[in-house]
């Protein structure tokens, strides 16, 4: 293929987008603007090609790989790997804030709706949590570990301080399960319940910890947990 400067106006995804809008172009020439260069006799839109079909067309696949997997394309280095997931990460992200914008949360459903679309990508466990203001609307989002295919450890203490740091006065505990199975460990009740003894201390209230995966969620409340 001919150097995308060479194309006419038209196909040159940058223009393309700029004369017809971003909806008119393919998924791979949205990577190509995003990685901006190709490799020697490789365009840009070309390598953005051979990146989307190890994934078999479908971003979905493509939001779940790291980096060393995207860098098993040639001619993707750490620098447009990390690119390309931060595209897929604000995708995610906005996904998350429509569901749940200022928000005020008033059942497991909706806070198990923007948890999947924040997490829904991820082939590790992580654990995060929701920090609730007086009026139960979300204050900020933070995941507090990364844990590996079958498991993640969180820290109370980790856990509290942020919540402090952040005026919380409530807070929802969650994480993934990336096998699909949403029933709760052993390890999992244990630290929930180690985590609301130690919130009491100072007068925060866990209200909830939910499960997701892509198929549905497990609440504790909902369950009579709490």
């Amino acid at each position: 293929m001919t150097n995308i400067k060479q194309w006419s106006v038209d196909d040159r995804p940058r223009e393309k987008m700029r004369m017809k809008g971003a909806s008119h172009l393919s998924d791979a020439e949205l990577i190509a603007i995003l990685i901006q260069h190709g490799t020697r006799g490789k365009s840009a839109l070309e390598l953005s090609m051979e990146v989307l079909n190890r994934y078999n067309g479908k971003l979905s696949d493509l939001a779940r790989a790291s980096t060393k997997d995207l860098m098993k394309t040639k001619g993707i280095g750490p620098a447009k790997a990390i690119i390309i997931q931060s595209a897929m990460e604000v995708g995610r992200r906005r996904i998350g804030s429509e569901n749940m914008t200022a928000e005020v949360i008033t059942g497991s459903s909706s806070v198990a709706k923007y948890l999947q679309a924040r997490l829904m990508d991820l082939s590790h466990e992580v654990f995060a949590v929701l920090f609730l203001n007086r009026a139960n609307r979300i204050k900020h989002f933070e995941i507090i570990s990364v844990g590996g295919i079958t498991g993640t450890v969180a820290d109370p203490r980790i856990i509290l301080k942020k919540a402090l740091e952040e005026e919380a006065v409530s807070l929802i505990l969650c994480h993934n399960h990336p096998s699909g199975n949403l029933k709760p460990s052993k390890a999992d009740e244990d630290l929930t319940s180690k985590i609301r003894n130690a919130a009491r201390f100072f007068d925060i209230t866990i209200l909830d910890h939910i499960i997701v995966s892509t198929d549905g969620y497990y609440s504790f409340a909902d369950e009579g947990f709490f």
